[in-house]
């Protein structure tokens, strides 16, 4: 009986410690997730309050050099917030992700266009220029269109694996500096001298590069955590890459286009997304892939490619005619959106 006794006691004791070990697994990744998502609030207080900053810096610059406001949208704009895409680029590459590579780029310029613009004209309706119809959105289209045939080597060669070589990476570079002769000729001819600047030169570039360090931090806070939040959940890494990785690296644009149009500085609002599309193919994939190797692109299709022209597209024949996003365009670009990640989202 006594033997009988101790044997109930000793299962119950590894029941018990058993039992133990499992809540106190539980209660540390269940502190981990807490944590994670008050640094993801965090990341996103960084973000708004950094683009907030950022917009007012910006704008203050081009009225102080003379300087469109489109130029700066395209350029500071642009790759200010597109830093956080290069950065996780690099990171990804050096890892071997390639699939976070490619899904933060073609995530993110999806994103931009039906996401991001989509909602910035709900807030207010934005005037596109006759030039950024006839010129920049093509040029947006041409950059995505040239990043899709270099993607995929099988539709020429069946026994090709798709690569985007160091060879692909400089011909993207070089189509880039061609984007950068042309901003530098529109920075000539377009000069806007009638707006008082509301702050001097020095305290522009302080408001910029505050903005930016509190953009990019704020990214990197949002990134990291949803990431560690994803991974938890068993999610592979191309769904990763095109959702919270690509959602996290294009908040940035998010929250400065939308406090853009809220402040009617639509010229920033509509620059910032096209050319963040730009420095996206040109520097986020271009110059890592030249750098450092190739880029595999693996278990992504012509659905998530043509996806990223389509949008392109969608954005030329929207503002073609009218000059103007206005809610209606918003939500058909918005509907866009739900549908793709809905497919995103199940086939992931």
């Amino acid at each position: 009986m006594k033997k009988e006794h101790r044997k109930v006691y000793e299962v119950r004791w590894y029941r018990e410690k058993s039992s133990l070990h499992h809540r106190l697994f539980l209660y540390i990744g269940g502190m981990k997730m807490i944590i994670s998502i008050l640094f993801l609030i965090v990341g996103f207080v960084l973000l708004i309050k950094g683009a907030d900053i950022f917009v007012d810096g910006a704008s203050s610059t081009a009225l102080n050099l003379k300087v469109s406001k489109m130029v700066i949208g395209l350029t500071i704009v642009a790759f200010g917030t597109s830093a956080p895409e290069l950065a996780v680029s690099i990171k990804a590459l050096l890892s071997g992700s390639s699939d976070i590579v490619l899904g933060n780029v073609v995530g993110s310029n999806i994103l931009n266009i039906l996401l991001i613009l989509g909602v910035s004209s709900l807030f207010s309706s934005m005037v596109v220029k006759d030039n950024t119809v006839k010129k920049e959105i093509p040029l947006t289209i041409l950059f995505s269109v040239l990043l899709t045939v270099l993607s995929f080597d099988n539709i020429f060669d069946k026994n090709i694996a798709n690569v985007i070589t160091r060879t692909d990476g400089i011909v993207i570079l070089l189509f880039f500096i061609v984007f950068i002769y042309y901003l530098a000729s529109i920075a000539r001819d377009n000069k806007e001298e009638n707006e008082k600047a509301p702050y001097k030169i020095g305290k522009s570039l302080l408001f910029v590069l505050i903005g930016l360090v509190g953009i990019v931090a704020g990214s990197n806070l949002v990134v990291d955590n949803a990431s560690a939040i994803a991974k938890a959940l068993n999610v592979s890494e191309k769904m990763i890459s095109l959702t919270i990785v690509a959602f996290g690296t294009s908040l940035p644009e998010l929250v400065t286009s939308v406090q853009a149009a809220r402040k009617h500085e639509n010229d920033i609002a509509i620059g910032n997304i096209i050319g963040s599309n730009i420095f996206n193919i040109g520097i986020v994939i271009g110059l890592p892939c030249a750098l450092i190797g190739n880029i595999n692109v693996g278990t992504f299709n012509y659905i998530d490619m043509f996806t990223m022209i389509g949008a392109a597209i969608l954005l030329f024949l929207l503002t073609f005619k009218k000059r103007k996003l206005d809610k209606g365009e918003g939500l058909i670009m918005l509907l866009i959106f739900i549908v793709y990640y809905g497919y995103v989202i199940i086939g992931g």
